[in-house]
């Protein structure tokens, strides 16, 4: 009794990988309206607004909309780390002066629970520490509702030094 087979077509890993790039718009171009510097500051901007700016904290309200969700119906990882960034940078630049240069270098993000559409979330940073070479700043997002803790942050700015030219 002789038994067959069907012959299965094989796909190359590397051909696996250019395919799931390829579903995921990798190769796609960039539109010219989001090809500029700090395009996707618009998307922040859209739903982040300061209330306070003070030596060393910065308040704001973010409203949880549709450009920033992930699939779950939450706060997309990545707008939580938008935010963060340009909240620390404002935070950071209340202590040290124009005429330094500072860089991210370190960024922590601790996601505690979701921050759901139509959700407002109060963003708090502040100071943590700055001398002379970093500055550390932490931004805490809490739901304005119930004001549970929904994520935490931390990030490390590195201050250059100033030329003495």
């Amino acid at each position: 009794m002789a038994t067959t087979t069907k012959a299965t077509p094989t796909i190359a890993s590397d051909e696996l990988v250019t395919l799931f790039f390829n579903r995921m718009g990798a190769f796609d171009t960039l539109k010219p309206q989001h090809n500029v510097k700090d395009s996707f500051s618009n998307l922040v901007g859209g739903v982040l607004k300061v209330v306070s700016v003070d030596r060393g904290k910065i308040s704001c309200i973010l409203h949880v909309k549709a450009p920033i969700l992930n699939v779950y119906g939450g706060m997309h990882g990545g707008a939580v780390a938008a935010v963060a960034e340009r909240v620390a940078i404002g935070c950071a630049r209340t202590v040290v002066g124009k005429d330094k240069d500072i860089f991210l270098g370190e960024l922590s993000i601790s996601y505690l629970s979701a921050a759901p559409h139509n959700a407002e979330v109060v963003v708090d940073g502040s100071v943590v520490r700055s001398g002379r070479n970093l500055t550390v700043v932490a931004v805490n997002f809490r739901l304005k509702d119930s004001g549970k803790l929904a994520f935490m942050t931390r990030s490390t700015f590195y201050n250059m030094p100033v030329s003495s030219l």
